[in-house]
């Protein structure tokens, strides 16, 4: 963030001191914990034991409360002294694992080699943290915060509040709340004159290298397939040549060649030149913030690294004031603290973005779930204009400096979507380079994709209507266009028109009423046409249930099912029909309302001041985006039932079918469905052909599996939807430097059994040869957390912490951390872990699948299979797997010193899906007992014999 306004004078503070608390130091294990007593004494304990021993002392001195009490099986502590509360308030904006390893690493701190050191080092950590506040006491960050921690002394006895007075000198402060009202301080944006037009001026490919080697420096290590990738990067930047026909490069480029910098080179030297931002753009946040981190080295000085980068992401990543401020006015102490760390957050960050960002995500897992989720945009409910807080807002700032800047780090799910709404907040941009290029697939089918379910219909009526009785910030329409109504009372019956209809769509407790067929009797008398009065929304879903239910193989298992629409059941035709009928009657007043709006900014009589014309911009796109254009994708999904069935094997546009979720065994919403069948169709349209350069890029862009080259290349080209793009693609490989014979260890081992406790068994047992560094990968969440329950007693036993997704109190990006600062700790995970982490040296030396990753057998895929294969299901599914395969093994050598094996615990492997890892790898089959023996002996240093 720009500096904040100059502070008041600070409150007079005494000599500051440190005052530590007299509180046991406690680390966690599986089934075990550590414990340091204030009178110096370690003591090991079992969990059984743990409890009582606790009770006789003070409140624990930790790292990640809800973490350690899961770990150990206790109930939440009710105080503790946790030390990821003291390290964010003190260094708010600054990224750390949520481990005293973690911890130690940042504040550069020898880290504990075992739980004892770690005990040990805990008070320590806390006495670092408190010296390194009361040396930046009189900093403008810490103007407020002795008024901070005395509120929450005060307000909710936050144990930790007595200690930061000491050490701010100020032991008597009182309390206040401006601290909390950051968004007071933030600076605001300005309007700037709109950007002039930019040049075609090319790069050519001796360029690219020559700005590669400036970036690099002249200490840099020759690497000459970085240099030849950033020559065939250069040639997406060449003007383009008819219109609907950009310049189109793809280019593969093998793990370790420094694919970033090579496609930076180019792109940050044709930014320069012509005056126009380049838009990069990641399929995951990790890479985003991996791209941005690897620009220190074009822009040294953070100011200007500012200025000339900008990271863009949807409105629900950031910190809405808003919503901050009205969770401040209406704080219960029980979620002061929560509101107070983010506050101090809000004030030092870069970009106000929460997620994956420089706010730590392992903030929002110490405080009860909503406390902090609550604070971003979710629900899409921003008013922008009408916002006050719209001149600071955090997503505000970006969009204007992404204007003028070099380069833009997005992702493709933004920028489809952008690019669907015409450039929504975004002009379209001229360059794109897609990294991550082979899941483009994925990110279309998931951007241009719709749905009709009770979640999305009852989100349209709380837009519409508000909360309706409940608690939140959900205004309603009538609120949201209050002043533009007030200025135009005729827009206002036009409005009252479509709220009056918003009622035929699921009211509040929807869900709860959906229930199970047999308990709601689905017969004639629930469908339209039946004198009793029904919600057209609901009865449509429940329609859905019933067909769903009758059709469906997997109906009667308690898990999510699904089923073709067509044929449809008895009923389903008349139910969609009558929501149809409800749907046109709000979307026809919304179209009215639009069009006055329209028309009002329009008039050329009309002599609006420049805030009126905000507010009516603000409700025009307000209204479209929200209301129009999911209403005329749900009536025209609606209006389709009534289609005659496509004949068997004709090539549809669209898949559409039925689809239930459940939890618990209990029905909580039902949805029709409507993709692309092939989504790379509108991403070619909208996106691509519009731009004047795109690079498309990846470490896995071909299917290495394919035994013809032109082959592998026309797949490549059909998964990114180059092949349908009018100007041909230029294609460029440049394989990477690693020697991954030498390198890596594949091996499949054959006598374990899929189902059962045996995958788990194996997995321990190699996680224990390979003395932790492990990751496991399932394609199954049951599977994973049984695996876990088996798996941690063991492991922890051994000195090797486990960690696992979807059993951990920590999301994603706070678990790779984790590992990546757990040398010796392991993983578990699914195919979100599989992609997209960068996890270089010791930290990851062992990969087990537990399974062939095949695609799910769903309506989509199945179709897909059928129509996109050429003729090939059986090939179509191959490659699939293989590029999964592939995908994961990228994640074990990210340096040129790292070793690592590569394990599938699947006997029925067949060898032409393992023909997808990297060329001269060979895969070796063999028993668990000696694949545990070949991972000992390889990870020592030594090679397997053949």
């Amino acid at each position: 963030m720009p500096p904040l306004p100059a502070p008041s004078a600070a409150p007079a503070s005494a000599t500051p001191r440190l005052l530590l608390p007299e509180a046991p130091a406690l680390v966690a294990g599986i089934g075990r914990a550590t414990i340091l007593t204030p009178d110096g004494e370690i003591e090991t304990l079992p969990t059984a034991a743990l409890a009582g021993r606790l009770s006789e002392l003070p409140p624990p001195l930790l790292v990640h409360a809800p973490a350690t009490a899961r770990r150990l099986g206790l109930p939440p502590f009710p105080m503790a002294f946790d030390l990821l509360e003291l390290f964010a308030f003190i260094l708010p904006a600054q990224l750390a694992a949520p481990t005293p390893r973690g911890l130690a690493m940042v504040l550069e701190m020898d880290p504990p080699k075992d739980d004892e050191a770690a005990a040990i080092l805990l008070p320590e950590i806390a006495t670092t943290l408190l010296r390194r506040l009361a040396s930046t006491r009189h900093a403008l960050l810490n103007r407020d915060a002795g008024m901070l921690a005395a509120r929450l002394r005060d307000a909710s006895d936050w144990p930790w509040a007595p200690s930061l007075l000491a050490a701010l000198g100020q032991p008597e402060a009182r309390p206040g709340t401006d601290a909390l009202k950051v968004w007071r301080r933030l600076p605001e944006w300005e309007e700037t004159a709109p950007p002039t037009p930019p040049a075609s001026i090319p790069v050519a490919p001796l360029e690219a290298r020559r700005r590669l080697a400036e970036i690099l420096g002249a200490d840099a290590e020759t690497r000459p397939a970085q240099a030849d990738y950033a020559s065939a990067a250069s040639l997406a930047f060449a003007p383009r040549e008819a219109e609907g026909h950009p310049q189109l490069v793809l280019a593969e480029a093998g793990t370790g060649t420094g694919k970033t910098l090579g496609y930076i080179a180019p792109a940050s030297l044709w930014a320069e030149r012509n005056g126009a931002p380049v838009w990069v753009s990641t399929y995951t946040r990790n890479l985003q913030r991996q791209i941005d981190s690897e620009l220190f080295r074009l822009f040294p000085d953070p100011a200007e690294r500012r200025q000339h980068v900008v990271i863009r992401k949807g409105r629900e990543n950031y910190l809405c004031l808003l919503n901050h401020e009205e969770a401040v006015n209406g704080a219960m102490p029980s979620r002061l603290l929560a509101l107070s760390l983010v506050s101090r957050w809000a004030a030092a960050t870069r970009d106000g973005d929460m997620q994956g960002g420089d706010f730590p995500g392992w903030i929002a897992e110490l405080f009860p779930w909503g406390h902090v989720a609550g604070l971003t945009d979710r629900r899409g409910e921003c008013i922008h204009s009408a916002c006050p807080h719209w001149r600071r807002c955090f997503v505000e700032h970006s969009i204007r400096r992404a204007r003028t800047a070099r380069l833009v780090i997005a992702n493709h799910a933004l920028v489809m979507v952008q690019a669907a709404l015409g450039g929504g907040d975004d002009k379209p941009a001229l360059r794109y380079v897609f990294d991550e290029g082979h899941h483009l697939f994925d990110a279309a089918d998931a951007a241009f994709s719709a749905e009709i379910s009770g979640g999305e219909m009852a989100e349209l009526r709380r837009w519409l209507l508000g909360a309706e009785g409940g608690r939140g910030r959900a205004r309603g329409l009538r609120r949201r266009l209050e002043e533009v109504t007030g200025d135009h009372p005729a827009l206002l019956p036009l409005m009252e028109e479509a709220l009056r209809h918003a009622g035929s769509l699921p009211g509040p407790g929807w869900s709860s009423r959906l229930g199970e067929p047999e308990e709601h009797d689905l017969d004639a008398e629930d469908l339209p046409g039946h004198p009793a009065k029904t919600n057209p929304g609901e009865t449509f879903l429940r329609s859905v249930i019933l067909q769903v239910f009758a059709r469906s193989p997997e109906a009667d298992i308690g898990y999510d099912a699904e089923c073709d629409l067509r044929p449809l059941n008895p009923g389903l035709a008349e139910a969609g029909a009558a929501l149809e009928d409800a749907l046109r009657l709000i979307e026809t007043p919304l179209q009215a309302l639009h069009a006055r709006l329209t028309g009002l900014l329009e008039d050329p009589d009309a002599e609006l001041e420049t805030g009126d014309r905000i507010r009516l911009d603000t409700a025009r796109r307000t209204v479209d985006r929200r209301g129009l254009r999911p209403l005329a994708a749900w009536r025209g999904m609606l209006k389709a039932l009534s289609d005659r069935a496509p004949e068997p094997g004709n090539r549809p546009l669209h898949v559409d079918w039925l689809a239930i979720t459940r939890r618990e065994g209990r029905v909580i919403d039902a949805a029709l469905h409507r993709h692309f069948l092939d989504p790379t169709q509108p991403f070619a349209t909208v996106v691509a052909a519009p731009a004047h350069g795109l690079l498309i890029t990846s470490a896995t862009l071909r299917d290495s599996g394919e035994g013809d080259p032109e082959s592998a290349w026309e797949e490549a080209e059909a998964r990114t939807g180059a092949n349908h793009i009018a100007s041909p693609a230029i294609r460029a490989a440049v394989p990477s430097p690693f020697d991954y014979p030498s390198q890596t260890l594949a091996l499949v081992v054959t006598d374990v059994a899929r189902d059962g406790p045996q995958a788990a068994m194996a997995m321990e047992q190699l996680f224990r040869a390979s003395g932790g560094g492990a990751l496991g990968l399932f394609t199954a969440i049951r599977r994973l957390r049984d695996a876990h329950y088996r798996m941690a007693p063991g492991l922890e036993a051994a000195g090797l912490p486990l960690y696992a997704q979807h059993v951990d109190a920590m999301d994603n990006s706070t678990l790779v951390d984790v590992f990546r600062a757990e040398e010796d700790s392991c993983l578990l995970g699914t195919d979100a872990l599989r992609d997209g982490v960068d996890v270089p040296g010791r930290s990851l030396r062992l990969l087990v699948f537990d399974r062939i990753p095949w695609p799910r057998p769903t309506i989509l895929h199945r179709e897909r299979r059928t129509h996109l294969s050429g003729g090939r299901p059986k090939s179509y599914d191959d490659a699939i797997a293989r590029h999964r395969l592939r995908q994961a093994f990228g994640r074990l050598i990210r340096r040129a010193d790292d070793r690592g094996v590569f394990v599938l615990l699947d006997s029925r492997a067949p060898t032409r899906l393992l023909a997808g890892l990297p060329e001269g790898v060979a895969v070796h089959r063999m028993g668990l007992a000696e694949a545990v023996r070949e991972t000992r002996r390889f990870l020592n240093g030594d090679r397997p014999a053949d």
